[in-house]
């Protein structure tokens, strides 16, 4: 059985042989690992990622662990707990964090609170004073509070995971039709190739806000809407890189072999040229990761995005910019965008280095 990697054939007959890492692609791993300030953002914003994904356990109004005359509760993914259950008078959801004051140097039980205790859709008022509340460590409220009274700290990091799970969902379907597109372009050419040159440019000229305004103003866009409405013209750009790389990588000689061998369009196109184009693919995908992290926060920021009260970065930038006496709004969701964009920045610097063809390509 054979195999094309990027810089020729190779044998393998186990799934280790299929997975080992060839030379070029160590020579790759290496560059990469070389070029410190993308290999450690990389590191850095992968352990964004995964905290995100257990934002619960560091966001939120429900206690980790509640232990209560002997009775051990786990609220953070459990069900409602009524405060009934636990002491108090009421039936509806145990408020926490009046839980564990009541409970502290009690014999009765204790209770761990997640560091910040408040979720992003809870509003936090006081009797004497209006939001938004500055930052105040004995409030918890770490990065204060919006103009409704929510955390900003809860709003910032359930926004980061709402728009990074929406950009990559957008990345892998905009990828699939784009690589798709493209590189059935790039191969067949003639009237299939001129087709979808017409259809792209008729089609990258219709105002993406426009459309955007249109159907905000039929429905109320949720997360899958907006996907897909960008998605309709999110695909386009990579849709030209890939043509063209495959219109080169067509002439190439191996192709040319593997076709006098009998090969399908199918298999030269996945087993042969999309391996060798790969370094295109993957270059684009931290900078294709910032522009849907940066469309869904303008698109918030001007009214058109999620829905209220959705945690966004740009609900949050729009109440700072009216806001601007209550700097904290403002400040911490422009440095939190900054250090994300500058992150993704340097990753993409670095995979664009490791993947540089002139340097780490060749063809036998």
């Amino acid at each position: 059985m054979w195999r094309w990697s990027t810089h020729g054939y190779s044998s393998g007959n186990s799934v280790m042989q299929l997975i080992k890492l060839d030379p070029l692609t160590l020579n790759k791993v290496k560059r990469f690992k070389s070029i410190r300030r993308g290999y450690y953002s990389f590191i850095i914003f992968t352990l964004l990622v995964l905290l995100s994904c257990v934002a619960e356990m560091l966001v939120n109004s429900r206690a980790l662990v509640v232990q209560y005359e002997g009775q051990w509760y786990f609220p953070t993914y459990g069900d409602i707990i009524p405060g009934k259950q636990l002491g108090f008078e009421y039936e509806y959801e145990t408020n926490y964090r009046k839980l564990q004051q009541r409970l502290q140097g009690s014999e009765a039980g204790f209770v761990i609170m997640p560091p910040i205790p408040y979720n992003p859709f809870e509003t936090d008022l006081k009797d004497n004073a209006f939001p938004p509340f500055p930052p105040s460590l004995e409030d918890q409220h770490y990065l204060g509070t919006d103009t409704i009274g929510r955390d900003v700290a809860a709003r910032l990091v359930y926004g980061f995971r709402t728009a990074i799970f929406f950009s990559l969902i957008l990345l892998v379907v905009s990828y699939l039709i784009g690589v798709s597109i493209g590189a059935a372009m790039g191969y067949f050419g003639g009237l299939f190739d001129l087709l979808f040159q017409r259809i792209i440019e008729i089609w990258s000229n219709i105002p993406f806000l426009y459309v955007i305004m249109i159907v905000s103003s039929i429905m109320i866009p949720n997360f899958f809407t907006l996907i897909a409405i960008i998605l309709v013209f999110g695909w386009i750009q990579m849709t030209w890189y890939m043509r063209t790389a495959t219109y080169k990588e067509k002439a190439r000689e191996y192709v040319m072999a593997a076709r006098a061998l009998g090969a399908s369009h199918s298999r030269v196109i996945f087993h042969h040229i999309l391996p060798n184009t790969i370094s295109i693919i993957v270059t684009f995908i931290p900078f294709s990761v910032a522009n849907g992290i940066i469309a869904l926060t303008s698109l918030d920021y001007l009214g058109f995005g999620l829905p209220a009260p959705t945690p966004s970065w740009g609900e949050l930038l729009s109440q700072g910019s009216n806001n601007l006496e209550s700097l904290w709004i403002v400040s911490s969701v422009i440095v939190a965008m900054t250090v994300i964009l500058v992150m993704v920045t340097f990753i993409g610097e670095a995979i664009r280095e490791a993947f540089d063809p002139k340097k780490h390509t060749t063809y036998e």
